[in-house]
């Protein structure tokens, strides 16, 4: 008997879909989603530690650090220990990085700016509205197990 469709099956192929998109979009500036990402949020909170980044990007500490290294790796960013807290290193970006992420996120707005032409105001009212139900629901769900 055949599995019918599940409506998170469509969730992860979207989400898929749009990884994809955003990868090949972001491979002239040398960056993986990931990094991107990470650059991003660390252009808006300057000094937040590697694990409230991992948090923010919801990732896992480990992945976040490879994606930090190899971020310091390639002149992207720099990491100094904490002034009160020496076990904490805190992230910032390099004016590399800036440059980078200016070019990557201009990139990865092209994507999002074509995925929202395809729809009308109207529909991407509704798609987000639906899309926030979606979200309420899981994290609901989530807390209640």
């Amino acid at each position: 008997m055949p599995i019918p469709e599940r409506l998170g099956s469509h969730l992860k192929r979207a989400e898929q879909a749009l990884n994809a998109a955003k990868q090949a979009a972001l491979r002239p500036a040398h960056l993986t989603v990931s990094q991107y990402a990470a650059l991003l949020y660390l252009s808006q909170n300057p000094g937040i530690s590697a694990a409230a980044l991992a948090r923010a990007c919801a990732v896992t500490p480990p992945t976040m650090n490879t994606v930090l290294k190899n971020l310091q790796e390639n002149g992207l960013i720099e990491r100094t220990p904490h002034e009160w807290h020496r076990n904490i290193l805190e992230t910032r970006l390099t004016e590399k990085g800036a440059r980078v992420l200016a070019d990557g996120d201009a990139r990865a707005v092209r994507v999002e700016r074509g995925l929202a032409a395809e729809f009308s105001d109207e529909e991407r009212e509704t798609l987000i509205a639906l899309l926030g139900r979606c979200i309420g629901f899981l994290e609901t769900a989530r807390r209640d197990d």
